[in-house]
């Protein structure tokens, strides 16, 4: 396993964030023609099923990992193959058994959600993706501590396709449910071929009581954490598959996977490479801050003014695109999701780098804290406001960024002033211009598209006022980054 210097994790860094934005954006375009057609071809109804039993699976699959691999891509000093073995092994003893207990079951998850031998047919089709996926996991390890992300992203990329094909012909043809269970089997599929053809790793059974033993002194915090986002998240979609109708469950649903549309694209790759970066850098304090305070400009350069635009141009694209007035009930929660979204583009590197300088149990009370608070005010928001409450719970938690900030600035001291300023005056300044311009001259596809692409330009145009010298030293850094010697 390959160590590298401080030159080398910069430059592999700036180009793994360039190639995973770059190729991500690509599948986001892709997921976001199939999710049109597919909220076009199928009801509510049909994708709050879906979304209740992708949520189950989310839920069970937490059982199966210990956060072995996060320790693996954190630790210090370099990996051994009997690491890899040993983890894989008990990896593996725990995705059987969670899929055995996940089989067994499956008809009395069905008669829980009333669903039908489809919905059934569908919870069963994710439990194998859901193993299948688990054979990626040292492939995917050993790429990501070497900071391989232009290599890793390429089975995401064929899992998508494979995904969307599939799932928008069946729909169009009419297969209702079986449309999503016949493509998360050719997304499981395809990704293991994948990934094993890119980076080969022989697979290997093995045991070590002493690795393990330092493993998990870092994984269980690290997956604890893991567990309760779960059931702060995934667990609350489970609940309101339960106590709301599976329609209402289907716009909040449309309504978090279009508010979180920027943050999956942005953020999961700042935040699937600044981890093994900051670890990397955890013994050089400077090197860190900087890396800190430009992994939340980056995020926030992009994901403001982006959800302020979905926030503005959603109700005319509810009226402008054909049968997707039934969404309209959305547009509330979606708002609501969208503060989180940007509350979340700052807290969501910082929590990041607490993990990687090895400050799980941190980032673990702050995350008990945070279920706590969204289980104690959602039922009761539910009660008062319906469906819109999960929304605006999400929200109010979501301000408890400034706890986040006073934390991480005991052990990084990064400028939270000079990461978001110019984004944050930029974005407001684009959604005053856009949403009294939208007022007045939209009325088709035509009109959107030119408010659409004067709002873009009015951002640049403010962010170089407002951080021109920022930009110029960031875009001189990363030029100079990629041409050192790796």
């Amino acid at each position: 396993m390959e160590e590298l210097d401080i030159a080398s994790v910069t430059k592999r860094s700036i180009k793994g964030i360039l190639a995973l934005t770059s190729r991500t954006f690509t599948i986001q375009l892709v997921s976001f023609a199939t999710n049109l057609v597919l909220t076009i071809f199928l009801s509510p109804a049909i994708f709050g099923v879906y979304f209740v039993v992708t949520a189950a699976i989310a839920f069970l699959s937490y059982f199966s990992d210990i956060g072995l691999a996060a320790a693996l891509i954190q630790k210090k000093e370099p990996i051994k193959e009997e690491e890899l073995k040993a983890t894989f092994t008990l990896q593996q003893i725990l995705v059987v058994t969670v899929v055995i207990i996940a089989f067994l079951i499956s008809g009395k998850v069905g008669a829980f959600y009333h669903l039908d031998r489809d919905g059934v047919l569908l919870f069963q089709a994710l439990v194998v993706s859901f193993f299948l996926s688990s054979l990626k996991t040292i492939p995917s390890i050993i790429l990501e501590r070497n900071l391989r992300f232009e290599k890793l992203v390429i089975p995401q990329i064929i899992e998508t396709l494979f995904f969307s094909v599939t799932a928008v012909v069946l729909a169009v043809k009419g297969f209702g449910i079986m449309s999503f269970t016949y493509a998360v089997l050719a997304r499981g599929l395809s990704g293991v071929i994948t990934i094993y053809i890119i980076n080969p790793w022989k697979i290997g059974f093995g045991f070590s009581k002493d690795s393990l033993k330092k493993l998990l002194s870092f994984g269980v915090p690290f997956q604890a954490n893991s567990f309760l986002a779960l059931v702060k998240d995934d667990l609350l979609i489970v609940y309101l598959g339960k106590v709301l109708p599976l329609s209402q469950v289907g716009f909040i649903g449309f309504a978090q996977k279009w508010a979180f549309f920027p943050l999956r694209l942005v953020m999961d790759n700042v935040i699937r490479v600044t981890f093994p970066s900051f670890s990397r850098l955890q013994n050089e304090k400077e090197a860190l801050k900087k890396a800190v305070e430009k992994s939340i400009f980056a995020a926030c350069f992009i994901i403001f003014p982006s959800l302020i635009g979905l926030v503005i141009f959603s109700p005319y694209l509810i009226h402008l695109i054909p049968k997707y007035l039934k969404w309209e009930p959305a547009l509330i929660s979606l708002a609501f999701f969208s503060l989180n979204a940007g509350l979340s583009s700052i807290s969501t590197p910082l929590t990041n780098a607490l993990n990687a300088i090895g400050k799980i149990k941190i980032t673990l009370r702050l995350m008990i804290f945070w279920t706590v608070l969204t289980w104690a005010l959602t039922p009761l928001a539910i009660f008062l406001l319906g469906f819109n409450g999960v929304a605006i719970v999400s929200a109010l938690v979501a301000f408890s960024l400034f706890i986040v900030i006073y934390v991480v600035r005991k052990y990084i001291n990064f400028s939270l002033t000079n990461s978001v300023k110019g984004p944050f005056i930029s974005a407001l300044i684009m959604g005053i211009f856009m949403y009294f311009l939208s007022i007045l001259i939209v009325k088709d596809f035509w009109t959107l598209i030119i408010v659409g692409i004067l709002s873009v330009i009015l951002y640049i145009a403010s962010m170089f006022v407002l951080a021109r010298r920022d930009l110029i030293l960031d875009i001189k850094f990363i030029k100079d980054s990629l041409k050192k010697h790796d």
